[in-house]
């Protein structure tokens, strides 16, 4: 048991310690504020009796000759008991005017709010800042007795504003000691809890886990502290029992052992033998799995799998020689190590020195500053162990290199390099075979003037694009390109001109193209490019910008066309706007395209009801009806040409 910063005792006393300061704090608080609502109350209770009692005065009798209302000055100027926590004390006018004030000074003066005081239309308290405003109106029976008619109903206004109040002071200052104190019995009680807990849990804890990990580093004589009764105690005399046990199984595999390594001689010859029956196993495996496939990628797989498990090469990869004579790792063991992609020149490496020399080549230990290897490692591999490079050679043809390597030093025998050699050779022959796979499936989809995709690989892709359209309800744009007076250029120039410029016309359109397009050629001089999610106005203003592409290209000028120009005509068909199936969608583009031919060629149409039935276009008679079956119509630049 590792103790560190997060112990058991540490652990419980937050949460026991924490939990209680949460609530007693929450509790603190709470009656701190009702506490103040309660005073709050009960000092607008106090200043609207006070309120009160001054209106009262203004019923009281006159004494004859005495000044109207000389009472309430009376009031106002006396020094009770009523009247200490009084700020202010105001009595106003109808038009604004104080009319009597405990500060004879404002007496006569207009009071900065009285259009607000004025406004208030029943009596009211209210808190402000450090105490409490009361503002009575004054009018009604009250008043009758002195005055008539309307006036008696407004004579003014009562305003009286109460400081904060003592008690509020002391309840504060109360509830302040009280949190400090609490504060302090908290750190008081999480300090003797943290003592208990560490002399009653946390030390006799740690001493059980010292005896724990001396007994895991190999001492199983060791024994833990069972002296007590509680759990800690029993825990340690439970261990003690286990470590008594584990020392008789100890010395029972120390007589055993003996045992053992004389049958392990014996075995020896038979693992041996083994191994043989194993790797011819492998070949075996080998030939017939690889015969099994043609695809490249699941080849190369397929090997360093079985190389992998049936071997256990712990690294392991597979080179083949690109295109700039590179060797280039495509397939290698661990995954995940980014070695895909790692190139060596032949000549560099032990790898490159097995391509170079077509032979085997062996480092039995990477760490040897000599090693060639050692000097120029696969970045993410591992830079010690042995190495085995065998080349991949077929037909006095260099395919590339596989690399065996092993964490032990010099633990390739001279029957594994044998095995390995084999394995390279079956691999070389499975390679050719999945390449020349590779290029006839190739051919049969590229068409081999322009290299973009034939007419059959680009109603597979239409037909597939389609379904996805269809399945997820996105557009679907067709655009079918038709190369100028190309009957023309062929009688001017001869084929190869011809050849050559769709060459190039296909090279503008595909260098404009997005990856998730497809560029085909339909047939002739037409090709058909695919947009997917795309609508109807977009695919007219990416054809239109094809047909500028191509108009504006330096390459494609030609005397004795229009313009001394090789220029194209588009139409344009979508999915489902115009058509909802592949022939219609077809036939629609090739009826845009025919508009476009016959309105003055070098120009974007777009498909619109009726252009289907021009009586002057001619159909091919392979096209299918509406309702057949999806096939490939035929070409028809026979009649746009």
């Amino acid at each position: 048991m590792a103790l560190g910063s997060e112990t058991i005792g540490r652990k419980l006393l937050w949460s026991i310690g924490l939990p209680g300061l949460v609530v007693a704090l929450l509790g603190v608080w709470h009656f701190s504020r009702e506490t103040r609502q309660a005073v709050r109350e009960g000092t607008h209770l106090e200043a609207l009796a006070l309120a009160e009692f001054v209106a009262s005065t203004f019923t009281l009798p006159q004494a004859p000759g005495a000044a109207p209302h000389g009472a309430v000055a009376e009031v106002l100027a006396s020094d009770t008991r009523l009247f200490r926590s009084v700020e202010d004390l105001r009595v106003l006018t109808p038009d604004g005017r104080i009319r009597w004030s405990r500060r004879p000074a404002e007496q006569g003066h207009p009071h900065p709010e009285a259009a607000r005081l004025s406004a208030t239309g029943q009596e009211a308290a209210r808190t402000i800042d450090h105490g409490t405003e009361v503002v009575r109106p004054l009018g009604g029976p009250e008043c009758s007795g002195c005055h008539t008619g309307e006036a008696a109903q407004r004579m003014g206004a009562l305003q009286v504003r109460l400081g904060e109040p003592a008690l509020h002071r002391q309840l504060q200052t109360m509830f302040g000691d009280a949190l400090g104190a609490m504060v302090l019995f908290v750190g008081i009680l999480a300090l003797v809890t943290w003592l208990s807990l560490r002399f009653v849990l946390t030390r006799p804890l740690k001493r059980l886990s010292e005896v724990m990990g001396r007994a895991e580093s190999g001492d199983l004589l060791v024994r833990a502290d069972a002296r007590g009764t509680d759990e800690i105690s029993r825990l340690g005399a439970a261990f003690n029992q286990m470590l008594a046990r584990l020392t008789s199984m100890k010395v029972e595999e120390i007589d055993t052992h003996r045992d053992l390594e004389l049958v392990k001689e014996k075995l020896a010859l038979k693992d041996e033998l083994e191994e043989r029956l194993l790797e011819l196993s492998l070949l075996f495996d080998v030939a017939r799995s690889l015969n099994t496939t043609l695809e490249l990628d699941e080849l190369l797989s397929r090997i360093t799998r079985m190389v992998v498990e049936r071997l256990h090469i712990p690294d392991f990869s597979i080179m083949l020689l690109n295109e700039d004579g590179m060797l280039e790792v495509k397939h290698a063991w661990p995954k995940g190590r980014g070695l895909e992609g790692h190139t060596f020149a032949v000549g560099e490496g032990a790898c490159g020195r097995a391509a170079q020399t077509r032979k085997a080549v062996y480092l039995p230990d990477l760490t040897d500053s000599t090693s060639i290897f050692a000097r120029r490692g696969l970045r993410g591999g591992s830079e010690q162990g042995s190495l085995l490079a065998v080349p991949m050679v077929h037909a006095e043809t260099l395919l590339g290199v596989i690399n065996f390597q092993r964490p032990e030093t010099a633990c390739f025998s001279a029957e594994e390099i044998e095995l390995f050699t084999a394995v390279a050779d079956q691999a070389a022959t499975a390679v050719t075979n999945a390449r020349l796979h590779a290029e006839t499936v190739k051919l049969t989809l590229t068409d081999a003037l322009t290299g973009v995709p034939n007419r059959r690989h680009l109603f597979q892709r239409l037909d597939l694009e389609l379904a996805r359209a269809q399945r997820f309800g996105v557009p679907l744009a067709l655009l079918m390109v038709d190369v100028d007076h190309f009957k023309r250029l062929n009688d001017l120039a001869g084929h190869r001109a011809g050849d050559e410029t769709l060459r190039r016309v296909s090279d503008v359109l595909r260098t404009r193209a997005r990856k998730v397009d497809t560029l085909g050629r339909y047939g002739g001089e037409e090709f058909v490019l695919l947009l997917p999610q795309v609508s109807k106005a977009t695919a007219f203003e990416v054809a239109e910008t094809l047909r500028r592409a191509v108009a504006d290209s330096g390459a494609l000028g030609r005397p004795g066309l229009p313009g001394n120009h090789v220029t194209v005509s588009i139409g344009v068909a979508h999915f489902p706007t115009d058509a909802n199936s592949q022939e219609t969608l077809v036939d629609c583009a090739d009826s845009a395209l025919y508009c476009s031919k016959r309105t003055g060629r070098n120009r974007v149409t777009c498909f619109e009801a009726g252009m289907e039935m021009h009586p002057g276009r001619e159909r091919s008679i392979n096209a299918p009806p509406s309702d057949a079956p999806t096939t490939p119509p035929a070409p028809s630049g026979i009649a746009k040409a």
